[in-house]
């Protein structure tokens, strides 16, 4: 049985939203990441994917976002043995300053180019994937 996990490439001027994933994450803690979180459960619905990253990205960064398109999928298995399946949309704000809301999820924010992303030494393969692909929808 696979988690789904939902993920937004926040573009705004130039720049994607990338967090700092609170310590305390059981997956990834003090990472940078993209904004999302998991699905739950709903029985018969619609546009389930869309609706749950608007809600996660209101609850980690207290932002509105438009999701405009899909990006990517892909899976992976956490440190704990827990199999996901991982999609991005590409996202622009609709309201609101991000701001660390939920510091259990979230330690801090950076607004990067791709070009910073993209060089940066320590981030994972699979975020400049990510970023990359989102960057060519615009």
């Amino acid at each position: 049985m696979y988690i789904v996990n939902v993920e937004g490439a926040i573009h705004r001027n130039g720049y994607w939203l990338l967090i700092r994933r609170s310590e305390k994450e059981e997956h990834a803690g003090g990472t940078l990441s993209l904004v999302g979180g998991k699905c739950e459960l709903e029985g018969n619905s619609t546009n389930i994917l869309e609706r749950t990253l608007q809600r996660e990205v209101f609850e980690e960064v207290g932002l509105k976002v438009n999701v405009i398109s899909y990006v990517n999928s892909s899976s992976f298995v956490t440190d704990a043995g827990v199999y996901v399946i991982d999609i991005v949309f590409l996202c622009y704000p609709d309201s609101g300053e991000p701001f660390a809301k939920s510091p259990d999820e979230v330690e801090d924010m950076h607004w990067l180019s791709t070009d910073d992303i993209l060089s940066h030494q320590d981030l994972p393969d699979y975020l400049k994937r990510n970023i990359e692909l989102a960057h060519q929808k615009l």
